[in-house]
């Protein structure tokens, strides 16, 4: 089943699209890792596939009444910051405050439960980003979209949030996340989307996707790469010129 499809997705800044011309479905069972480079259009593509920025083309997802649209995804942005001094497991029940097995079954998933009654304002950075991803999975849609959910993570929790969005797709779920870093996406996700001046340079399988000449042209690096019995490793190396 289809979760998320764009048909032409322009959205203009001015003059120029900084998403220009975007076809794209994510279907149950996949794991999309966006990619690109700062300025890509990655964010912006997110949001305008939600209705948050005017565009042209077409969402289905956009083209949903709200209450209809939050019952198909849940969205995580890229801004994570809570303003609201109460326990962690509250901020979490924003999301389903009638479901308390809900809240307990994503912090329990996200390893939170030692900060269960901490106040989520006297976390680290790193800490409160753990608690509203949390936030997002307990709205338990079918599709989450989530706008860099690894930054600001120390690499024990980038692999564990990694490992449960896996999840969620294995599970029949889908997810579809800008990922700033490929040696995760690569390990992770089951089909990575290159975005590049607002246009998919490319769209498949990790190891389709991540040409020599890809990495040259979009991101400027080199990169070496293996199969090990671990998984695939992916470790950027060196800079070439564009």
């Amino acid at each position: 089943m289809t979760l998320l499809a764009l048909s032409s997705l322009t959205v203009r800044l001015g003059a120029r699209a900084v998403v220009d011309g975007v076809d794209l479905t994510v279907s149950e069972g996949e794991f999309v890792g966006l990619l690109g480079p700062n300025g890509a259009g990655k964010t912006t593509l997110l949001r305008a596939a939600l209705g948050l920025e005017r565009f042209a083309g077409a969402s289905d997802l956009a083209a949903l009444p709200p209450a209809a649209r939050a019952r198909r995804a849940a969205f995580l942005p890229q801004r994570r910051e809570i303003a609201w001094p109460m326990p962690v497991e509250a901020v979490v029940a924003l999301a389903r405050p009638r479901d308390p097995g809900a809240v307990d079954r994503v912090i329990a998933r996200l390893e939170l439960e030692p900060l269960r009654r901490r106040i989520a304002t006297e976390l680290s950075g790193g800490e409160q980003a753990r608690v509203l991803i949390a936030r997002a999975l307990a709205q338990e849609a079918p599709l989450l979209i989530a706008d860099e959910p690894t930054a600001g993570l120390d690499p024990a929790a980038q692999l564990g949030v990694m490992e449960v969005f896996a999840g969620l797709a294995s599970a029949g779920g889908a997810v579809i996340a800008s990922l700033h870093d490929p040696g995760l996406a690569v390990r992770h996700c089951s089909r990575l989307v290159v975005l590049d001046r607002g246009r998919v340079a490319a769209d498949g399988p990790p190891a389709v996707v991540l040409t020599d000449e890809l990495l040259a042209r979009v991101f400027g690096i080199r990169a070496w790469r293996a199969e090990t019995p671990e998984g695939p490793v992916f470790q950027p190396i060196g800079r070439v010129p564009r």
